[in-house]
């Protein structure tokens, strides 16, 4: 081998955090409180609170490797433990506050948490788990609100705790590859599962963040991402507009319709990122009171399929949704939608077909579609489907302690689960998960085109689809629709059915339309599809009583 002449530095969360403290001091930050009031710091305020609050943890033992967990919503303090924690060399573990309690005293008790910085809001949720989370010793409280039972074992006010430090760490070298956060799937299926990024792989998404054709994140920019700081973390979106200098701002845990978009105008927001079920609201609302939102400039939209409707209503307020796909696994940004400069002359509506894709792999990453059934790579022809695969510098390559880590990887590629098209161009299109398809009369329908569809509808709010157990067909689609407050009691069966009849196949209508006042959604604010199957449970009871009658 011929060798480089190259500096060999580790790429660490440490690189990020330098810039914060040298270069970017005087940018502001903001975190909204309960009151709708900001509270106002500049990242050279929270670099001297990552300086105590690191002191004051390796006081009270906390070692490279020690698993130190968040339990809170966005916030300035949780982004000071973003950076705290790593630094220092002890390994972040966000925590989904919506999760079950079992889950939680799982994921708690497997990932071995010695610590956890914990909101006030959230504190009787983790009291409700004292006893049961052994390895936890500490649990330092963030911010005002509830005072602790004195169930936990032992709870300090995060003032006080920073107090405890000094005013100077000194960080030490790490290993790149060595652990910098973890985060645990949903666990919609079995157990959550652990996923450790290290600093590399969060070095290098960051970087792949800001990219003019990713997130597209410089020094000009004010964040504020509607994403929970316990999922994914927030997209890297936090370590990503650090990186860039980009101020934030922070939500806590208050996203309906008015507060957000009151909280982007006042502090002129140009980057803002949510699953679609926070911009549907938001849209409702531009479209009744006209307000505008002049300095927002983009939006990042993932967790679930965006409705082109959705698309197409922000830009109308001259808002663009940039459409991403990724997973905790992925770090999460796996791919986001731009058009192209070759796409310009293309009429608006063929462009609105490329916006709501999934849109093109970032750098460093490679995917793949596979046969469901074959298990046969398939052509980039956006016609021939598989489930995705990918694999690059920051996708997991196994969960955290798991011995059935192996049935989610193939060859070297994580098996995503999601099943997809990828058109000549590169831009993938995400039919349905493997186990949200519809499958009927042995042909394949996707609930997430009839969702889209359903809410392209100007009387539908959202819409989500399941297939339930047919006694001919194998599985029929029923489609759960949520109407517009002002058309609830108004919109019919019929009228879902007749919009629907002229834009898919005579088989794919629903075979049953059912109004909810709300669909129930996963702790990260997709739908839950499988609490609705459980909703609609006698739909198929009754078309089994039907057949056998």
């Amino acid at each position: 081998m011929f060798p480089s002449t190259m500096m060999d530095i580790p790429l660490t969360v440490q690189n990020i955090f330098w810039r914060v403290e040298r270069l970017f001091y005087d940018k502001p930050l903001a975190t909204y409180t309960e009151s709708g009031e900001a509270i106002r710091s500049t990242y050279g305020e929270l670099a001297r609170n990552v300086h105590r609050l690191a002191s004051a943890l390796a006081k009270e033992g906390v070692r490279e490797g020690t698993r130190v967990g968040t339990f809170g919503w966005n916030t300035q303090r949780h982004l000071e433990c973003y950076f705290a924690i790593p630094c220092m060399g002890a390994v972040l573990h966000t925590i989904n506050v919506r999760l079950f309690a079992d889950q939680l005293e799982y994921i708690i008790a497997h990932a071995e948490d010695e610590v956890i910085f914990c909101d006030r809001s959230v504190l009787p949720i983790l009291e409700g788990l004292a006893g049961k989370i052994p390895t936890v010793r500490l649990v330092v409280l963030m911010n005002d609100g509830p005072e602790p039972t004195g169930k936990l074992p032992r709870t300090v006010d995060y003032h006080e705790f920073l107090a405890s430090g000094d005013d100077h760490f000194a960080w030490p070298t790490l290993d790149e590859r060595a652990a910098a956060a973890m985060c645990y799937t949903s666990g919609t299926t079995g157990n959550p599962k652990g996923v450790v990024y290290s600093h590399r792989s969060t070095m290098i998404h960051s970087l792949v963040a800001a990219l003019p054709d990713s997130v597209n994140i410089s020094e000009v920019d004010t964040l504020m991402y509607a994403v929970p700081m316990f999922h994914a973390n927030a997209w890297g979106l936090p370590y990503a507009a650090a990186n860039a200098g980009a101020s934030q701002v922070f939500s806590d845990r208050f996203l309906d319709a008015e507060r957000v978009v009151n909280l982007l105008d006042r502090e002129g927001v140009t980057i803002s990122a949510g699953v679609p079920t926070v911009w549907l609201p938001v849209l409702n609302l531009l479209d009744q009171t006209g307000r505008k939102l002049p300095k927002l400039q983009r939006v990042l939209c993932g967790g679930s399929a965006a409705p082109p409707a959705l698309i197409a209503g922000l830009r109308r307020h001259g808002i663009r949704l940039v459409h991403a796909w990724g997973m905790t696994e992925t770090s999460p940004l796996a791919s986001l939608t731009r058009i192209r400069s070759t796409m310009l002359d293309w009429p608006e509506e063929k462009q609105l077909e490329v916006a709501a894709k999934q849109g093109v792999i970032v750098p460093t990453l490679e995917w793949r579609i596979v046969d469901l059934e074959t298990g046969n790579e398939q052509p980039w022809d956006g016609k021939s489907i598989g489930e995705l695969q990918i694999r690059g510098p920051y996708i997991t390559g196994t969960y955290y302690n798991d011995p059935t880590a192996s049935e989610k990887f193939m060859d070297g590629w994580l098996r995503t689960g999601d099943v997809a098209t990828i058109d000549p161009l590169g831009y993938v299109q995400l039919v349905d998960r493997t186990k949200d398809l519809v499958k009927s009369g042995g042909e394949w329908i996707s609930s997430v085109e009839l969702e889209n569809l359903i809410m392209a509808h100007p009387k539908v709010l959202e819409a989500a689809v399941v297939g339930l157990p047919h006694p001919r067909w194998q599985e029929r689609p029923v489609a759960a629709v949520v109407p517009k407050p002002e058309y609830r009691g108004q919109l019919t069966a019929d009228e879902i059915r007749e919009y629907l009849a002229d834009k898919v196949a005579k088989w794919w209508l629903p075979d049953e339309v059912v109004f909810l006042d709300a669909l129930p959604r996963t702790s990260v604010g997709k739908f839950a599809k499988n609490q609705l199957r459980d909703q609609l449970a006698d739909v198929a009871k009754r078309w089994s009583a039907s057949a056998t009658a």
